[in-house]
């Protein structure tokens, strides 16, 4: 079982957001991935979908998150659900950055990503 180096896997994302591939199929990974992200004030995810289920985990900064129609303040110690093919997006609000987790159970889940607003990450950034 490897032992993953964040520091080795950061990815090119979207303009004041960081984001570290903690899993990878070159690990022995098979059916899940998992991202560390530290995001700016402001910036964040357009609205999107995904084929499969996301968890996203809040480390620290507050997140305003849309699920659906529905907009949620989320902060440190809470964990963010979104089922197949809901739509969602969020940005960072506060004064502070915010450090998450993304954890999906598949691999390369952002092929499987549909957006609704935006587009994907380096290719359509405002």
């Amino acid at each position: 079982m490897p032992i993953v180096s964040h520091s080795e896997n950061e990815v090119p994302w979207r303009p004041n957001y960081r984001k570290w591939d903690i899993t990878q199929s070159d690990d022995g990974t098979t059916s899940s991935s998992m991202a560390y992200s530290v995001i700016g004030v402001g910036a964040g995810a357009p609205l999107h979908t995904h084929e499969a289920d996301e968890l996203i985990v809040v480390l620290e900064g507050v997140l305003e998150v849309r699920i659906n129609d529905e907009i949620h303040q989320v902060g440190p110690d809470h964990t963010i659900v979104v089922p197949p093919n809901v739509p969602h997006g969020f940005t960072i609000v506060g004064d502070s950055d915010a450090r998450i987790l993304g954890f999906f159970p598949i691999q390369d889940p952002f092929h499987y990503t549909h957006y609704l607003e935006g587009g994907p990450a380096n290719q359509n950034d405002e």
